[in-house]
């Protein structure tokens, strides 16, 4: 099965609808397959999507391949960007300001729940809250603006008073700047140099922490064994932090969890300790070890940043609001 990493995907009621993520980050998605999961709950919006003859192909098949209509792919990119984008200042790709795309996202899913998809559950209201709540100081106040406005005539619409009146306060209050990030790459050096009985580096996995937290160059975990008087302890060492968050690196022997390390935040690094028992012949995992999570492996990774790096010969306008504020901040290309 392809990784989620590598499929962006807009979830509708009784199906889901699946691109390319070459294509999308190439800027030139031509097709995308619509696949049912109920195909009572999908034909309401299916007919309208695809047209009859490729309605009666999915109800069929259960899927079908139909040229890529604009406004989903453009919410497709948006949606995968706000879970997998690889920010890595290592790799030469920028962080993308979550507000950004939070408020980029609410505007694409207007569109699409507009005449599209009926039944589509997100929820733009929810996605503006979210944006507002961070969005103060941006590079692109001019296309902030544009988008509140679009916003607050949307909620007007709906007679959501409350909304309507927040994007067009956010729209007037929007001004140049840039968000400040906690990233200091590389590592502190903080971890014990005496007594190492054993050590490491290692990478983590993508899936298993929340995006846009950690730096997504490969081999930014190290850990380090080390023999004290009254235990051997365990030091673990997460380097590139963008932001806070609750982190946990869990120590594996076997397959099973045999110390649990809280990683607490420092000046652009994650650490700490914890006790260890037994023989020293461990593994390590940085973030949710829950069964259910499917993993990225270290071709997953560079798979996905290699199709990121490729899109500075995208024009500005085939890019998200976030990467354009990214580079407008820099000023320069990525």
């Amino acid at each position: 099965m392809t990784h989620p990493v590598h499929t962006p995907v807009v979830a509708a009621d009784g199906g889901l609808i699946r691109f390319a993520l070459a294509d999308l980050l190439a800027g030139a998605p031509a097709t995308m397959r619509v696949e049912l999961s109920d195909a009572a709950a999908a034909e309401p919006w299916l007919t309208r999507l695809v047209g009859e003859e490729h309605t009666l192909a999915a109800l069929t098949a259960g899927h079908v391949e139909v040229p890529a209509r604009p406004e989903l792919a453009a919410l497709a990119l948006l949606l995968w960007a706000r879970r997998w984008w690889p920010a890595s200042p290592v790799l030469g790709v920028p962080s993308l300001d979550p507000a950004l795309l939070d408020l980029e996202t609410a505007v694409a899913t207007t569109a699409v729940a507009e005449g599209v998809l009926d039944g589509f559950e997100a929820t733009p209201g929810e996605l503006f809250d979210a944006a507002a709540e961070g969005l103060a100081a941006t590079a692109v106040p001019g296309e902030v603006r544009d988008l509140c406005h679009r916003l607050s005539a949307w909620f007007d619409d709906r007679d959501d008073v409350v909304r309507a009146e927040a994007a067009a306060g956010l729209a007037a209050a929007v001004s140049p700047g840039q968000r400040a990030y906690a990233l200091a790459a590389g590592s502190s050096g903080s971890l014990s140099a005496e007594g190492i009985v054993a050590g490491g580096r290692t990478s983590v996995d993508w899936a298993r922490v929340p995006p846009g937290i950690l730096d997504a160059a490969e081999d930014t975990v190290t850990w380090r064994i080390v023999a004290a008087p009254t235990a051997t302890r365990l030091e673990v060492e997460v380097a590139g932090a963008f932001a806070d968050a609750a982190l946990t690196a869990f120590a594996t022997r076997d397959g099973e969890v045999v110390a649990e390390v809280p990683l607490r935040l420092g000046a652009g690094y994650f650490a700490g300790a914890a006790d260890l028992t037994g023989d020293v012949h461990i593994g390590l995992v940085v973030g949710v070890t829950a069964e259910g999570i499917i993993g990225t492996t270290r071709e997953d990774r560079a798979d996905v940043v290699a199709l990121v790096r490729a899109r500075e010969a995208v024009p500005p306008e085939a890019r998200t609001l976030a990467e354009r504020a990214a580079v407008a901040a820099d000023g320069e290309e990525f």
